[in-house]
């Protein structure tokens, strides 16, 4: 190929391109660099940038808010992540043994994961609604009293929000390890079966290991999925009751849309970006341990 033709190809190439990069350096690139610069100042967003230095950074110690915020997401990490992806597994196991009607029940769990995230979390505000709600209806016809006030507790609703987000994200996780699980070699489990291991002893000494790259990518992706959570909060709580499930994302959002104090906002969304990169990279120091790519 001339050089000539090869110049011409890879401006062909770049024009395609062009678009894509366009996009991720305004949309994304720009306002990323430009929010880590505002973390260092005190600005509304209408009047003078006064430049801070680190002070909203050393701010964040002393915030109860924040504080609160940083507790509940890691509740929220810790409740929802292993549960999500522990009934995903299991549904995963359960629907790749050719079940009958499993496109059904694979169509309905994975629905909720393509349902829009306001609808869902319309429709679990019914569901919880104390007075008129199906949840409580239910309780008291098992005789149950006074059943939980649900989002209007600052006890249950925390537990509440995580509900609705492991119900939420199954799907999601389940396609993952369904085809994970299909990728397995058949004669594993045949050798196995031979050698006299039973159904569980299959599951730990086979499936588990085979799976391991998957449940590593869907262990980082949970995880930073539970720190994003924002529109189930917004719908479904306001942070409310009182600042039961206030979270980052969300104590983000309040900083920043409603009291107008940007360069404070930016530093908490720098700080999250922080917390999750450690969590991610202390995950690829043990990957080696566990994961296995044979």
């Amino acid at each position: 190929m001339s050089s000539k033709s090869l110049r011409r190809n890879r401006l062909t190439g770049y024009t395609f391109l062009l678009p894509n990069i366009l996009g991720f350096l305004i949309f994304i690139c720009f306002p990323v660099c430009a929010s880590f610069l505002i973390s260092f100042t005190e600005w509304n967003g209408f009047g003078e940038i006064k430049f801070t230095g680190f002070s909203n950074y050393t701010r964040l110690w002393s915030d109860d808010t924040f504080r609160i915020s940083l507790i509940n997401s890691l509740v929220m990490t810790a409740v929802s992540v292993p549960a999500t992806l522990i009934l995903a597994i299991l549904a995963a196991v359960a629907l790749n043994r050719g079940i009958k009607g499993v496109k059904l029940f694979r169509t309905a769990i994975f629905l909720p994961h393509i349902t829009a995230t306001i609808a869902v979390a319309v429709v679990w505000q019914l569901l919880y609604n104390p007075t008129m709600g199906p949840i409580n209806g239910l309780l008291r016809s098992l005789g149950i009293a006074n059943p939980p006030a649900w989002l209007a507790s600052t006890q249950w609703a925390l537990l509440s929000v995580i509900i609705v987000s492991i119900w939420h994200s199954i799907g999601y996780y389940m396609v993952l390890y369904l085809a994970g699980l299909q990728g397995i070699p058949k004669d594993l489990y045949e050798a196995a079966e031979i050698d006299g291991a039973g159904k569980v002893s299959q599951f730990r000494n086979i499936t588990l290991p085979m799976l391991s790259p998957v449940i590593f990518f869907t262990v980082i992706m949970g995880i930073i999925n539970s720190f994003k959570v924002f529109d189930l909060v917004y719908v479904l709580t306001k942070g409310g009751p009182g600042r039961s499930t206030h979270m980052l994302v969300y104590d983000i959002y309040d900083t920043a849309f409603k009291r107008y104090e940007y360069g404070y906002a930016s530093a908490m969304a720098y700080v999250l970006f922080a917390i999750i990169l450690v969590i991610t990279l202390i995950q690829f120091r043990g990957q080696k341990r566990w994961v296995n790519y044979s």
